[in-house]
């Protein structure tokens, strides 16, 4: 971890990683589009995920799986559930439908579901079933009819994971190939109207390629975390924090923004002392010595680098954080105090781990019963109504020269 001052901060700092066109996943694409499930199954071999011999996790596969994961797992994930699906619920009721008087002109709109979604599950480094759940269960709030999960390389915990969260269809496929399934279909998978979940370079390629023939959550890169810290806060939870975004991958970034250059090699001296035991230390220590603290002078210092830097997590380690909660507009996440640790997040608090990275916080916030819905809006105008609308609408289609908008307007004049 390198250590900064403020002063020596340039804009490169504050700079996004362009996300890269990868000229690999239009090809993919293309063959999935043209050649459907024998395409899938190609690039599943190709590209590490075994030789299948069909896409769609069964029935019976999914009830063997349970055999295979042990009560406290199940428990575990349906705790995971039980908050996520209340907190979406939650949220869910404050969208309510409109239906409002606007000079005199009956004017509404209505919150309707999405007819089906694609929940894209990493499995590469790791089984992610919290994925599944954070995915999943918002979309089944938001009341969608068809929820599809794909999942490389897919797991008995995440497929269990799949199926309490209410999914409907589970595949064992991953990569471009699965968002280019999603997207376009196959003999095997139906397409879908929007796909979320995190994935990594190949598969947010792929997200941004397919955007328009259908819908996505928002591009994401690599996990990050930014922890602003004074000395009331505990070196040992920080480290903790920063080793828990290294460990997803070499590419993850941890930044710590702190008021002393003591607490800052503290954190580092404690981060090398847990990476000794780390079943991930490969991983965590390769992204670990690619972070970075930066010492400040002031709060108003730390709040600007954290605005700029627009981080996925934020965690606000400093005495009074919650009064300061307002001061902070760009982050996927916010976590207020020493004890809410960002893990809680990931997993188990409610909110949502599926998160934007790479400063796209600074126009998009994380995944939600909202990216599930959309707003319709509507109008219902008598002939009165109309009378009244006429003469504006008739000027404004004059001024801009369509006047077949202007005869619509006006033929409807009594």
């Amino acid at each position: 971890m390198k250590i900064y001052n403020y002063e020596n901060l340039n804009e490169d700092f504050f700079r996004n990683i362009p996300f890269e066109t990868i000229t690999s996943v239009n090809e993919i694409i293309s063959d999935v589009k043209k050649n459907g499930d024998i395409a899938v199954f190609k690039y599943s071999q190709q590209f590490g995920d075994g030789v299948l011999n069909r896409l769609k996790v069964s029935k019976s596969e999914i009830e063997e799986a349970y055999k295979n994961v042990d009560e406290n797992a199940i428990f575990a994930i349906k705790t995971a559930i039980k908050n996520v699906r209340e907190f979406a619920t939650k949220q869910l009721e404050c969208l309510n439908n409109l239906d409002t008087n606007v000079s005199g002109l009956r004017l509404g709109h209505r919150v309707i579901p999405l007819n089906s979604a694609g929940c894209y599950i990493p499995g590469g480094n790791y089984p992610l079933p919290s994925t599944a759940v954070m995915t999943i269960v918002p979309a089944k709030v938001a009341g969608v009819e068809r929820v599809v999960a794909c999942s490389p390389k897919i797991k008995d915990v995440t497929i269990v994971a799949c199926d309490l969260a209410g999914a409907d269809e589970i595949y064992r496929v991953g990569g471009v190939q699965a968002v280019a399934a999603m997207a376009y279909g196959t003999e095997t998978i139906c397409p879908v109207d929007k796909i979320v979940g995190p994935g990594n370079k190949f598969v947010t390629a792929a997200k941004k390629q397919v955007y328009g023939d259908c819908g996505i959550d928002f591009l994401a890169g690599p996990s990050e975390v930014l922890i602003i810290a004074d000395e009331s806060a505990n070196p040992e939870f920080v480290a903790a924090d920063m080793l828990a975004q290294c460990e997803h991958d070499r590419d993850a970034r941890a930044y710590l923004v702190c008021f002393s250059e003591g607490f800052a090699n503290e954190v580092k001296k404690i981060a090398y002392r847990y990476l000794k035991t780390l079943s991930t230390a490969d991983i965590a220590e390769a992204s670990f010595e690619k972070s970075c603290a930066v010492i400040v002078d002031t709060l108003q210092q730390a709040i600007l680098i954290s605005e700029k830097r627009a981080p996925e997590h934020l965690e606000l380690c400093f005495r009074n954080a919650e009064q300061y909660i307002n001061s902070f507009k760009n982050y996927g996440s916010l976590f207020v105090g020493n004890y809410s640790a960002e893990v809680f997040g990931d997993y188990c608090a409610g909110t949502n781990h599926t998160l934007p990275t790479n400063m796209v916080a600074r126009y998009s916030g994380g995944l939600s019963v909202f990216d599930f819905v959309k707003i319709q809006t509507y109008q219902a105008a008598d002939s009165n109504n109309a009378q009244r609308l006429i003469p504006c609408a008739s000027k404004l289609a004059y001024m801009e020269g369509l006047s077949a908008h202007k005869l619509a307007a006006d033929i409807r004049l009594d």
